[in-house]
Formats: C-alpha cells, structure tokens, sequence
C-alpha cells in the first residue's frame, strides 16, 4: 500500500495566518493565528512549527496547497509568492484553492459561498455537488436574494457577520483547501495565481506619467 502523501496548506488572504498539515484524509495540524498585519514575516515561522509539532521537515511534503483569494490583496500575494517559491525549491507540486471553493468543500446539492468584500458588496458563486454553476462574481450585498434559488443554503466565513438568506457559517477554511489539494495534486495544475475579483483601492495618479530620462 503506498503511503499516504504529505500536504502543508495555509492561507494570509484576510486578518490571519493560517496553516494545517495533512496526511492522507487526517489532519496532523491547524493553526489560526489572528492578526491584521506581519503575515509576510510570521507565515513561514509558523510553517515550520506546524511542522515541527509532528516531527515533519519540508523534504516530507508531497504538496503546497494555498488559498488564492478571493480577499485581501496585499495577504493573497504573500500565500502565493511562499507557494510558488516552496514548490520552485521543494520540487513538489503548488496547487492553488479559491476560498469559495473551501467554503463549499463537501456539501451536497446546490450551495452559494458568500464573502464579505467591504463596500456593501460580497464575492459570491455557487455550487452542485462540488461542481462550480458560475465563475466568481462580485455582486452588491442587497442583490444577493435575486442569485440564490428558494430555500438554497449559503455558506459565510465564520469570522464575518452578513445578513444574508440561510446562512451557514464555516470556519477551518485553510483545512479545506488542505483537503482539496489533496484531491487535485494528482492532476497537472497551473501555477497558483491570485483570484482578484475588484480592482485595487489605491488610485491611480492624476498627473502625467513621469519621464525616466536617458
């Protein structure tokens, strides 16, 4: 019976840092540590501890499986960049997860994951059985009754309060991503890539362009 692989997944895409190891269908670790900012400097220090705690080292993993948003932009690239950067020097594959995905990670039937994205609006798509209905969409929060069918089941984050029809909050997002990189290393993915699905707050500047000069 071959052994049961190996795989380290984690998630900075809002106010935490996140991580669980898996092996095969068990989780060996999770850890959710809340914080608004240091993410880039405490994500991989936790990583090792998570490993660490189970006598692991990185040469054991199989797989790097990381939440790519949607969420906060400056978090979804520190995941990303770790990600791509462990699967470059790890030689393993890096398999990356939408958080509406994990938010709807082995229910049955018809089910929408909603997510809170500032503004009065959230991110939203929905599901059959595990298979995407639409591609991810940002709608405003008071249209949100006119995408859902009677009676459908909403899926929220656990740490957001929307007043939205039959929720269901869920929490261990960052083990369900585990669990879904688990089901897809098998199968050749892209690199990970930011889901960014709002442009960027900063503005863009008023003036003219600056000129670099020879």
């Amino acid at each position: 019976m071959p052994p049961k692989p190996l795989v380290l997944s984690f998630d900075t895409s809002a106010a935490h840092c996140a991580a669980a190891l898996l092996l095969g269908d068990t989780v060996l670790n999770e850890r959710l540590e809340p914080m608004h900012k240091g993410q880039a400097e405490r994500l991989f220090p936790l990583l090792e501890q998570v490993l660490a705690e189970n006598g692991k080292h990185w040469s054991d993993l199989d797989a790097i499986g990381v939440c790519v948003g949607p969420g906060n932009f400056t978090g979804v690239r520190i995941s990303v960049a770790a990600a791509r950067g462990l699967a470059l020097s790890l030689n393993i594959p890096a398999i990356g997860v939408s958080k509406l995905d994990a938010m709807t990670y082995g229910t049955k039937g018809r089910v929408s994951a909603v997510l809170d994205a500032r503004r009065e609006r959230v991110y939203m798509q929905s599901f059959d059985n595990g298979l995407t209905l639409n591609p991810p969409n940002m709608v405003a929060l008071s249209d949100v009754y006119h995408h859902l069918e009677v009676d459908e089941v909403v899926r929220v984050s656990a740490d957001e309060v929307l007043d939205v029809p039959n929720a269901q909050a869920v929490d261990r997002l960052v083990v369900a991503v585990g669990h879904i990189a688990m089901e897809r290393r098998a199968q050749k993915q892209p690199r990970p890539a930011p889901l960014y699905l709002r442009p960027a707050d900063a503005a863009l500047p008023s003036g003219p362009a600056v000129v670099i000069l020879p």
